[in-house]
């Protein structure tokens, strides 16, 4: 069964759906395999000039990690791999990036949203960086060159949801619209980037890349998440082995 939706649009626009609303996108091994090639088959295509990542749903664009998914520890370190396959590969997307952010927006859905180069939010968003209440060392990468040391020092400490409005507040968003208008909005902004020169858009998406580090930021994330699925805690495997509570609060 597929995890995903994808829809090519006039002016080289593809919109790449999220697709398990039953569990608010939380994404298990069968989603980040299928994300994942999605991306590589995207990021090779010439012919693309904006990619936007949406839902199926507006309940969530991802709550999350699928805590419930059952993994032995060796398949939740091959999860955790994949993980950090995606992350890679949506800091390194050579074409530029919009997030449609509805709803839940938790833990690795936060890290997804983040990952875009812009996001459109719906007046539902709850974003949310849980890795404080267990441990997981994640969140800075991203979250640091966006909001300001400071700001992002009290996100993910806390863990505190944050809503739509603040969000707009903090600079995060290119737009902000009721959540069953907010992927039509997402499309509007795709076609207003991409009427300029692919080539130009994609020299100064790696010149941003290149300026801002992202890419050694997040590869030394991705290597402390790494070492904590190895050798800490870990993520819980879906009440198999080692764990607690997971990073979709409001699931369920």
């Amino acid at each position: 069964m597929t995890t995903l939706t994808r829809e090519r649009l006039d002016d080289g626009i593809e919109v790449l759906r999220l697709d398990r609303p039953a569990a608010r996108n939380a994404m298990d091994t069968a989603l980040l395999t299928d994300l994942l090639a999605a991306l590589e088959d995207l990021g090779a295509d010439p012919d693309l000039r904006v990619l936007v990542i949406s839902t199926t749903s507006e309940r969530a664009l991802s709550a999350g990690a699928d805590v419930a998914e059952v993994l032995d520890h060796a398949a939740g370190v091959a999860r955790m791999e994949l993980f950090t396959r995606m992350y890679a590969a949506l800091e390194s997307f050579p074409a530029p990036t919009i997030a449609v952010a509805v709803g839940n927006c938790v833990g690795a859905g936060a890290e997804l949203t983040l990952c875009c180069d812009l996001r459109v939010a719906g007046d539902n968003l709850k974003l949310m960086f849980p890795g404080a209440r267990l441990g997981v060392p994640v969140g800075p990468a991203r979250l640091v060159p966006l909001v300001g040391l400071s700001k992002a020092r009290e996100l993910i400490f806390t863990g505190r949801v944050v809503g739509a409005e603040e969000v707009r507040e903090l600079g995060l968003l290119a737009g902000l619209a009721p959540a069953a208008e907010a992927e039509a909005r997402a499309i509007d902004l795709a076609r207003e980037v991409a009427v300029h020169p692919p080539e130009g858009l994609r020299r100064l998406k790696a010149m941003v890349r290149e300026l801002e580090a992202t890419e050694g930021r997040v590869a030394r994330e991705n290597a402390a998440l790494l070492e904590f699925q190895r050798s800490g805690t870990g993520l819980p495997y879906g009440g198999v082995g080692r764990g607690g509570a997971g990073g979709a609060p409001d699931r369920g």
